[in-house]
C-alpha cells in the first residue's frame, strides 16, 4: 500500500461492513457486522482516530483500492462479501 491512497471522505464502509471481535470504547463486546461504530460520525469520520484506545484490527486497517473501489457502495460491496466470506 502507499501512502497516495488515502481514505475517502463520507464513507465510513470499513467502519460499518465488518464486524469488530475487540473491546471498543463504549462497545465492550465489539460491533456486528453491518452496524455502524459508535465512534463513526456524521460525516463518517472515526472519531478515536490517532487515539491509542482506537482498537489494533482498526489501526491495522490500511485503504487500499481493492478494498475501497472508486466510491462508497463498491466499498460497501466488498467489505460485506469479505464479512460474509470469513465470518463462522
Amino acid at each position: 500500500m502507499t501512502d497516495l491512497f488515502k481514505c475517502r471522505k463520507n464513507c465510513g464502509a470499513c467502519c460499518i461492513a465488518p464486524s469488530i471481535s475487540s473491546t471498543i470504547p463504549s462497545m465492550p463486546n465489539g460491533k456486528p457486522a453491518g452496524i455502524a461504530c459508535f465512534h463513526l460520525d456524521e460525516n463518517f469520520q472515526c472519531k478515536l482516530f490517532g487515539n491509542a484506545s482506537r482498537p489494533l484490527v482498526c489501526s491495522r486497517l490500511k485503504p487500499c483500492f481493492e478494498m475501497c473501489g472508486t466510491n462508497r457502495d463498491q466499498a460497501m460491496d466488498y467489505l460485506t462479501q469479505l464479512e460474509q466470506l470469513t465470518s463462522n
